[in-house]
C-alpha cells in the first residue's frame, strides 16, 4: 500500500533449473489486480550465487520503465542466493 505494508504477493513464474521467463505483462496484471502502489521484486538463483545476470538487469530495467508508466513505485527486486541476496536498491541499480 502507499506506507510500503505488503498487501499481496504473486508468483509470476516458477522457472526452471537454469531459467524462468517473466514477461513485464504480468508482473503489471498481478500489481494491477492487487491495486498495488508499490513492488518488490523477488526471485531465487539456484546455483547459490545471487549476483545478478544480465537478464536480470535487462529485465530490472524494462519493469522500471513499465512501473513508471504505470506509476507504480519499484521499491527493489532482490536476487536470493545460498544464504545471501542482491539488492538492485542497495546497489543503486534502480
Amino acid at each position: 500500500n502507499t506506507k510500503n505494508r505488503v498487501i499481496g504477493f504473486k508468483v509470476i513464474s516458477p522457472g526452471s533449473l537454469t531459467a524462468s521467463l517473466v514477461h513485464p505483462r504480468e508482473v503489471f496484471r498481478a500489481a494491477m489486480f492487487l491495486d498495488a502502489a508499490a513492488l518488490i521484486l523477488i526471485h531465487n538463483h539456484p546455483s547459490g550465487d545471487p549476483a545478478p545476470s544480465p537478464e536480470d538487469i535487462e529485465i530490472t530495467r524494462r519493469l522500471k520503465e513499465g512501473s513508471d508508466i504505470f506509476g507504480l513505485r519499484l521499491l527493489d527486486h532482490i536476487v536470493l542466493g545460498d544464504g545471501n541476496y542482491f539488492s538492485f536498491s542497495d546497489k543503486g541499480m534502480l
